[in-house]
C-alpha cells in the first residue's frame, strides 16, 4: 500500500473519530442541559421528565412493570398490523377481480384516502363502539379492553353473557 493511501485512510480514520466525539458531545451536552433545566424548573419536569429520572424508571423494570406493558403492546401492534395487512390485502384482490365493486366503491375509496389517517381512527372506535355498546349490559365503555385483544371469539358472537358481578361466563 503506498504511502498516500495511508495518509488518505488516516484521514478518514481520524474524520470518523471526530464525528462520532462531536455527536458524543453534542448528545452529552443536551442531556446535561435537559437534565439542568429540569432540576431548576426551567423546564416544567411533568411533561418532558429528565434523564435521571427516566434511567430510573428504566432501572427499576420489574417493579413497575413495564415489560409486561411493552409486551401488550408490541402484541396489539403486532395484531393490528397482521389484521390491517391480511384485511388490505383481502380488499385488494376483491377489487382486482371484480371491476363493478371497484368501480362501486370508487368514490368512497378516494374520499377515505383524503382523510386524515388521524381522524380513521375515532371514526372506527365510534362505529365499533356503538355496535358493541348496544350488547355491553355492565355499562363499561371500554370495548376494546386486553380481554378483547387476546380472545378473538367476541368479534364472533353477537352477545356478551356476563354474571351478577359484570363479569364474563
Amino acid at each position: 500500500m503506498s504511502e498516500e493511501r495511508k495518509k488518505y485512510l488516516k484521514q478518514i480514520r481520524k474524520e470518523k473519530a471526530l464525528v462520532l466525539g462531536s455527536q458524543i458531545l453534542v448528545l452529552v451536552l443536551f442531556l446535561s442541559l435537559w437534565e439542568y433545566g429540569a432540576n431548576k424548573g426551567l423546564i416544567d419536569s411533568f411533561i418532558t421528565s429528565s434523564p435521571s429520572r427516566i434511567v430510573n424508571t428504566f432501572a427499576n423494570f420489574s417493579s413497575n412493570n413495564l415489560l409486561e406493558h411493552i409486551k401488550v403492546t408490541v402484541y396489539e401492534t403486532f395484531i393490528g398490523f397482521s389484521l390491517g395487512t391480511f384485511m388490505g390485502c383481502i380488499i385488494a384482490i376483491i377489487l382486482w377481480w371484480s371491476k363493478f365493486i371497484a368501480k362501486v366503491s370508487e368514490p368512497y375509496l378516494v374520499i377515505l384516502n383524503s382523510l386524515p389517517k388521524v381522524a380513521l381512527g375515532p371514526i372506527i372506535i365510534i362505529w365499533v363502539g356503538a355496535r358493541y355498546w348496544r350488547y355491553h349490559r355492565n355499562g363499561n365503555c371500554n370495548f376494546l379492553n386486553s380481554y378483547h385483544s387476546r380472545h378473538f371469539k367476541w368479534i364472533f358472537k353477537h352477545r356478551q353473557r356476563f354474571n351478577k358481578d359484570g363479569k364474563y361466563l
